[in-house]
């Protein structure tokens, strides 16, 4: 028995499974279906994703624009913490998935519905992303995922679904792959990728040039932080998203930012991925250059212990989830002092730091200089490296029976 939904909100892109959905959801669950899509600067036309949405099926078409909400509340966290799962991804999908959970729920409450819908397969990891979230923010809401419930085996089997319906979809036979764009990045999955040996061709990246048509000549950008945000590019002052948009710009037409990796899936299997993120990979490098004269060493380190255990809680979707709150904190109060300005060197997908400066610099030329100084007793060293091979000493010693 299919059980009784009063009105479902759908999280929608208009890509093919959720050009498919709304239409299947009436059928079996006889009821209004609203069709929930975020802009995160994916650079859509909004007027034809509304379209698509009611042509597909949807009793209604909600769209929000969450851009400067995207990098203000979850890109710039994950920044400040060089969040990067599996040395790679720099978790574009990751992060926007709650966002738009969020969002969704609110539309949930405010239109009466009693359940929510996504358009994730079984197999992946935004299915527990956006699950995890819907339960964090609100439990009694009825959770309906197609994937694991509808007789379909396969994306082809959609394709002809959509056409016996007259439901148009981005995806084709000759382009089976799949993406998903935002502000961040954009990622390629399936398809012709899930061979990791064949290489992606080129004109499948959107986002970046490749290094080699990238222009043959260094530009140069600074990039301005305050308490671990990036605040202006080149000395202008720009909103979080716009600042993004910036990034993107210089990294994209330099040719940075690209990945192709094969990383490990929450449920537990291997996946091919292809991402392009431009800007994220600048500023992340930048980020990293400004901590490194701003930031004591020993909360770096301890910091930076935590940083695959924060990426992977934001991978595996327990971005509501208080242990990641709880690291938030931590991350968040190692930033007070990571304020100044980094400057970078861009060259055929290279981003190199050549210069930071900040007036909370720990960095002190006095104390580091190899020229003669008064500050620093080099004779004091002997003591130090004494005491701190001591154990090395003793264990030698024992081994040896003297």
């Amino acid at each position: 028995m299919t059980q009784k939904i009063k009105k479902i909100v759908l999280a929608y892109s208009g890509g093919l499974d959720t050009s498919v959905i709304p239409s299947w959801l009436k059928e079996t669950y006889d009821c209004p279906v609203i069709a929930y899509a975020a802009d995160l600067g994916q650079e859509e036309d909004i007027d034809e994703l509304k379209k698509r949405g009611l042509e597909a099926g949807a009793d209604e078409v909600i769209i929000e624009d969450l851009r400067e909400e995207f990098v203000r509340e979850f890109v710039w966290p994950a920044l400040r913490g060089n969040a990067i799962y599996e040395n790679t991804y720099l978790l574009g999908t990751s992060l926007a998935r709650p966002l738009i959970a969020k969002h969704q729920v609110d539309v949930a409450r405010n239109k009466g519905a009693d359940a929510v819908s996504h358009g994730s397969t079984g197999k992946g990891n935004d299915q527990v992303r956006f699950e995890l979230a819907y339960m964090a923010l609100d439990p009694t809401l009825k959770i309906i995922s197609p994937w694991k419930i509808w007789d379909f085996k396969g994306r082809e089997d959609l394709i002809r679904y959509a056409k016996k319906k007259g439901i148009s979809t981005p995806v084709t036979r000759e382009k089976p792959y799949s993406s998903d764009r935002n502000l961040l990045h954009i990622s390629f999955e399936g398809g012709i990728l899930e061979d990791p040996w064949r290489e992606p061709s080129e004109d499948m990246f959107v986002m970046s040039v490749s290094p080699q048509n990238a222009p043959d000549r260094v530009s140069y950008v600074e990039i301005d932080f305050e308490n671990g945000n990036p605040v202006a590019v080149d000395g202008e002052r720009l909103s979080p998203a716009n600042l993004l948009k910036r990034a993107n710009e210089l990294g994209g037409k330099n040719g940075i930012g690209r990945v192709d990796t094969v990383e490990n899936r929450y449920v537990g299997m291997k996946s091919r991925g292809v991402y392009e993120t431009p800007g994220g990979t600048i500023l992340r490098i930048a980020h990293i250059a400004m901590e490194s004269i701003t930031m004591d060493r020993e909360v770096m380190h301890i910091r930076d212990g935590l940083t695959p255990k924060y990426s992977e809680m934001i991978y595996y979707g327990y971005w509501f989830a208080p242990e990641r709150q709880m690291l938030q904190g931590l991350i968040d109060d190692t930033q007070k002092n990571v304020t100044g300005r980094v400057r970078l060197k861009l060259y055929k997908g290279n981003c190199t730091v050549v210069g930071r400066k900040s007036d909370l610099s720990l960095y002190s030329d006095e104390f580091v200089t190899f020229e003669k100084d008064t500050v620093y007793n080099q004779k004091d060293a002997e003591g130090f490296i004494r005491l701190n091979g001591l154990r090395l000493k003793i264990a030698n010693l024992m081994r040896r029976g003297k």
